[in-house]
């Protein structure tokens, strides 16, 4: 029988703090979230991701994709979102079998007007600590990890390059 491997001193020592901005990052973006708009971090993701969407809109699979979610956990989530006003889903036109969630006018309000605390938040809490180098160094430490954890790059931060996204966009 093989060894185990174990991790080196700087193996743990990084591990450890991943595991701390793992765990503790989403809670800092939760209550920013709810205290400003009255949205989850994860409500936020998902209108977020319809924003951005062309048209606003996206087959629910996909959406699932995009956030990472089970499709019963997102049929939660934006049903509701959809209780207030801020996503409405339908059959998509082509295949009635298919359910497209689409972002309302409420729902392009909403997250725009949450999208500047949520990148005011993004920003002290991650970015505001580090250098150009240290974000270079950060965009290709985690697209090293992101490719062994995610090859099929389902949420699209492989992209060397994102299209210009205008001032009003809700991105963050």
């Amino acid at each position: 029988m093989a060894e185990p491997r174990w991790l080196t001193a700087d193996q743990m020592r990084s591990w450890l703090r991943l595991q701390a901005v793992v765990e503790l990052l989403p809670g800092i973006l939760d209550q920013q979230l709810q205290h400003d708009a009255q949205l989850t971090h994860y409500e936020y993701l998902t209108l977020a991701m319809l924003s951005e969407s062309e048209d606003r809109s996206l087959p629910m699979s996909a959406l699932a994709r995009r956030t990472n979610a089970t499709l019963p956990r997102l049929s939660h989530v934006v049903r509701r979102l959809e209780e207030r006003g801020y996503v409405r889903r339908s059959p998509a036109p082509d295949d009635g079998r298919v359910t497209v969630a689409a972002l309302t006018e409420a729902g392009w309000e909403k997250v725009v007007a949450s999208a500047p605390g949520h990148a005011r938040n993004v920003l002290e809490h991650v970015y505001d600590q580090l250098d150009d180098a240290d974000v270079a160094d950060l965009v290709r430490v985690l697209g090293k990890i992101v490719r062994g954890i995610d090859p099929a790059d389902r949420f699209g931060s492989l992209a060397e390059e994102h299209p210009a996204i205008p001032a009003e966009s809700p991105r963050a």
